[in-house]
C-alpha cells in the first residue's frame, strides 16, 4: 500500500507564499508521476502539477510561474511551492501518486491524501 500525508496549507493572504509537503510511505516501488491536485467547492478537482521520477515537470497554465513541485527522494517526500497566490489558488490540495501497470492489460493505480485546505484571503 502507498501512504501519502499532506501538510503546510494555511490561511495565507494574496501575494504570500505556502509551501505543501506530501510525505509518502509504504510500498513505493514503481511509482512514477507524483503530483498535486487541487478542488475548490463546486468544482471538479483539477491538475495543479505533476513530477515524474525522472523529474520532468508540468504545471496547469494558472499557475506556471507561480507555483513549483519539487522532490525529495531521500525522504519520499514531493513539495509544492506556492508564490504570488491569489485567492483563486482557494482549495483543498491533494497529492497524488501513481503507480503503472505492471502488464499493458492493466490499469494503473492511483493514489490519493486526505488533502490540505490552502486559503488566500484578498
Amino acid at each position: 500500500q502507498v501512504q501519502l500525508v499532506e501538510s503546510g496549507g494555511g490561511l495565507v493572504q494574496a501575494g504570500g507564499s505556502l509551501r505543501l509537503s506530501c510525505a509518502a510511505s509504504g510500498r513505493l516501488f514503481r511509482i512514477s508521476a507524483m503530483g498535486w491536485y487541487r478542488q475548490a467547492p463546486g468544482k471538479q478537482r483539477e491538475l495543479v502539477a505533476h513530477i515524474t521520477t525522472s523529474g520532468n515537470t508540468n504545471y496547469a497554465d494558472s499557475v506556471k510561474g507561480r507555483f513549483t513541485i519539487s522532490r525529495d527522494n531521500a525522504k519520499n517526500t514531493v513539495y509544492l511551492q506556492m508564490n504570488s497566490l491569489k485567492p483563486e489558488d482557494t482549495a483543498v490540495y491533494y497529492c497524488n501518486a501513481v503507480r503503472p501497470p505492471v502488464t499493458i492489460e492493466g490499469l494503473p493505480a492511483e493514489y490519493w491524501g486526505q488533502g490540505t485546505q490552502v486559503t488566500v484571503s484578498s
